[in-house]
């Protein structure tokens, strides 16, 4: 009997993982400009926190305006900790991955039960209660200015993340086994369990599903995750600001999806890359940086009705479809076509 472990879901997503690892690390060999390390390192904490809240939006039918709230917690719980001088990076990872996702069950656990655009307001408001306590709690947070002192980096297993390559492959790893870990979660019972709570609650708690324990499973995963995008962040610039827990950080990361579609897995990260890209260029070449990206997003969003990453699928799949294919045979009259063999049917998260 073959192992789930070892399915050929996992091993393909593994090989992928590693794949795509690899690309990441020899990038910065072929292009050796410290202004790509940079990008990449924003992108890639960007795009877990895009990634992430796609599990609430685009996965469960969720729609949270508060997300940058647990983005903030992980950036500044990390922080915090590594100040102290008493603790690893790894383990003030986990610790602040776990910290984040307390404060996520405790806030999950009334958001959840809420509908629509009750849900959505109720994580703002949250996120908004956040950032107020990081700009007051100014003897803890720093207030306006940030975690002040900086965030030490002290060596991980003789490696010194203070060089500025060693640092970005550490980055790219962690933003590797995140996106993998979002996949298997996405493509899990569990993933599909929450599919069909997006597409029809009802009929999931007729059929037995303790759907709010569900939302907030993932509720709480995906807040884990945002988190560990913003320590991310924390480690590279070496600090925690308060825009991080701005609604404009949630803001960005729901045009992120909208550019990059949703109903793709790493749709997601093709509209980080998108949004990454217009906010670097954009702010070279005119001062009028809002106007400019707000005009792309629009022909976007609006000429497109779907994002970037869904129009290209559908047109790849469309070309698959009308490929002429080389009869079997002819078909006898009156007979019945065959039936679609099970699976067929699956959602549109790929």
């Amino acid at each position: 009997m073959r192992s789930g472990l070892l399915s050929p879901g996992l091993l393909r997503d593994v090989a992928f993982a590693i794949a795509a690892l690899a690309l990441l690390l020899v990038l910065p060999m072929a292009f050796p400009a410290p202004a790509l390390r940079d990008f990449l390192i924003y992108f890639f904490a960007y795009g877990l926190l895009a990634m992430s809240l796609n599990l609430l939006v685009g996965l469960t039918g969720l729609v949270s305006f508060g997300h940058a709230a647990y983005f903030a917690t992980g950036a500044y719980a990390f922080g915090l900790l590594m100040q102290t001088g008493r603790v690893s990076i790894p383990l003030a990872m986990l610790a602040a991955v776990g910290g984040t996702a307390l404060v996520a069950l405790v806030i999950g656990a009334i958001c959840v039960r809420l509908k629509e655009i009750y849900f959505s307001f109720i994580t703002l408001a949250f996120q908004m209660f956040i950032h107020s306590v990081i700009v007051t709690w100014v003897s803890l947070t720093g207030g306006d200015q940030g975690l002040r002192g900086g965030i030490p980096r002290p060596p991980i297993l003789g490696l010194d993340l203070n060089d500025a390559r060693v640092l970005y492959g550490a980055c790219a790893a962690v933003f590797v086994l995140c996106i993998l870990a979002m996949r298997q979660v996405s493509q899990s019972p569990f993933g599909y369990t929450l599919r069909m709570i997006r597409d029809n609650p009802a009929r999931a708690n007729f059929l037995g599903v303790d759907v709010t324990a569900m939302k907030l499973g993932i509720f709480v995963f995906a807040a884990a995750m945002a988190s560990v995008g913003g320590l991310i962040l924390a480690l590279f610039v070496s600090g925690a600001y308060p825009e991080f827990a701005f609604w404009t950080t949630s803001g960005e990361a729901i045009f992120m999806i909208m550019l990059g579609g949703t109903t793709i897995f790493l749709g997601p990260l093709v509209g980080t890359l998108l949004l990454q890209t217009l906010n670097h260029f954009v702010t070279i070449y005119t001062e009028h940086h809002g106007l400019v990206l707000g005009t792309v997003i629009l022909v976007i969003v609006l000429g497109l009705r779907r994002g970037l990453a869904d129009v290209v699928y559908d047109w790849l799949q469309g070309r698959r479809t009308t490929r002429p294919n080389t009869p079997a045979g002819p078909t006898p009259e009156g007979a019945e076509p065959a039936p679609l063999p099970d699976g067929a049917l699956k959602s549109r998260i790929v």
